[in-house]
C-alpha cells in the first residue's frame, strides 16, 4: 500500500488525506547555474550580455521547491520551449 501514501489515491479511486494539500502553491525553480559578480558589473549588463555560469554543457541542473533542492535534471526542448527532465530525485532524511 505504499503507492496509496505516495500518490494519495486509494485502491477504490478516491483521494486520501492528500487531497487537502493538492491546491497548495509551491514555487519551483530550475537552477541552470550561478555566478558571483559585483553590483557595479551587474549594472553594466545590457541586452544580449552573456554571464558565465559555473556549470558546463551537459551537466545536471538543480530543481528546487520553495528554495529546497528536490531533484536533479536535464534541459530539454519541447515545441520550441525549454523543459526539464527529472533524472534524480533527492530524498531528504526523515526524522
Amino acid at each position: 500500500m505504499a503507492d496509496e501514501r505516495e500518490f494519495g489515491v486509494k485502491s477504490d479511486g478516491s483521494w486520501s488525506e492528500m487531497e487537502a494539500v493538492l491546491d497548495v502553491m509551491v514555487e519551483v525553480s530550475a537552477i541552470l547555474g550561478t555566478a558571483e559578480m559585483p553590483i557595479s558589473q551587474i549594472l553594466k549588463l545590457g541586452r544580449g550580455a552573456v554571464v558565465e555560469l559555473e556549470r558546463f554543457v551537459g551537466e545536471d541542473i538543480e530543481l528546487h521547491a520553495n528554495n529546497e533542492l528536490i531533484a536533479k535534471g536535464e534541459i530539454i526542448v519541447v515545441d520550441d520551449r525549454l523543459g526539464v527532465t527529472v533524472t534524480d530525485v533527492i530524498k531528504r532524511p526523515s526524522g
